[in-house]
């Protein structure tokens, strides 16, 4: 497809980003053209947008970024056979290589070659989007699209949640971000017996607890710790999953965990953090995990059922619903915490969130 799109672009090595018109992608042999119907904010996208001190060490401008959307096929390469033009679809932002000890295992969320989408390439804050055929992942036809572009974040969310048992366990869910807020309800339908969610943010608690949160706990009010003894009868939490970076909040994890229990940490510290390995770790006994990404696509799997069978609701989360040309707004609300999801549209925000867009 030949012609001109309108995109969000990654133009320097400077805070911000710009709305311009770009180049349709091109498409190889084995990549498909995707038409993107809805694309939402992840925190990656914010640390680009802010640019930090991970983002000058990453990103190389100038790119279209943004790696959570879903869409229409509009066109294949001649090579393509998974999918075929009107297929609607979303994306693992993972591209891998094939070839490493780690995917050859069938380990590929953890492939030694990772290049992410909107990170590493260019992404899908813009009309259309050109990906290989092999990351595509087909939607349900009665998925929204708002709701089919935040099944990557939530994909994480699961993986953390799901990498060991739940049911019939106490879960801390630790940073109500979006994707914390996801683990709680990912813990609430996988028969976690309490969920509790931590965070500083009276905005997100509440959001947390339409999740399915048990006790939303202001970890600014009280010490965190103590509060996860209480509600424990003292044994302490028996699975915690880090969603906040924040080196105190993180060490809290590890005091707060069971002795055997498990800490799943999904959360990207900026700074070095401070732990008590002998005491919190080797003499508990307890199991760290590493989150990254989704299981590909085991993960994908369980993420659309949850959806589709309704056991998770996410609408809960998806608080702003904007056109792509109100990105700096989106941005916005992101920094201030004052958002769950924001989805942006780059047709324009459908005439109502809860139809479906014209496929």
């Amino acid at each position: 497809m030949d012609g001109k799109m309108k995109a969000v672009l990654k133009k320097g090595a400077t805070e911000g980003a710009q709305l311009v018109e770009v180049d349709v992608p091109t498409i190889g042999a084995r990549d498909v053209l995707i038409e993107v119907q809805a694309t939402s904010i992840c925190g990656t996208d914010v640390h680009i947008y802010n640019w930090d001190e991970w983002s000058k060490s990453r990103v190389k401008p100038p790119y279209v970024f943004g790696h959570e959307f879903s869409g229409i096929v509009k066109e294949v390469g001649e090579a393509v056979t998974r999918v075929e033009v009107g297929d609607y679809v979303s994306a693992e932002t993972h591209l891998v290589c094939h070839t490493c000890p780690q995917c050859l295992t069938g380990n590929y969320h953890i492939c030694k070659n990772t290049k992410i989408i909107g990170v590493d390439t260019n992404g899908c804050f813009a009309e259309y989007v050109a990906l290989p055929e092999q990351n595509l992942w087909k939607n349900p036809k009665n998925m929204p699209v708002s709701i089919a572009s935040i099944q990557e974040p939530m994909g994480n969310a699961v993986h953390t949640v799901l990498n060991g048992e739940v049911a019939g366990k106490s879960v801390a869910i630790i940073g109500c971000g979006p994707i914390g807020l996801m683990a709680v309800g990912v813990a609430k339908a996988a028969g976690a017996s309490q969920v509790l969610a931590f965070d500083v943010n009276e905005y997100r608690l509440e959001l947390a607890s339409q999740m399915g949160a048990t006790v939303p706990i202001h970890s600014g009010e009280c010490d965190p710790v103590e509060e996860a003894l209480i509600l424990t009868d003292g044994h302490g939490v028996d699975v915690v999953c880090e969603m906040s970076g924040h080196p105190v909040a993180m060490d809290q994890g590890f005091k707060m965990v069971t002795n055997g229990g498990r800490v799943s940490i999904l959360s990207l510290p900026t700074t070095r953090v401070d732990l008590d390995i002998t005491n919190d770790i080797v003499f508990k006994g307890i199991t760290v995990q590493g989150i990254t990404g989704r299981k590909m696509y085991e993960t994908w799997q369980q993420v659309s059922r949850l959806l589709q069978s309704e056991q998770v609701d996410v609408k809960p989360i998806i608080t702003h619903h904007l056109p792509l040309e109100d990105y700096e707004l989106g941005f916005k609300l992101m920094n201030e915490g004052k958002c769950g999801k924001v989805v942006l549209y780059p047709h324009g925000v459908p005439t109502t969130t809860s139809e479906e867009v014209e496929r």
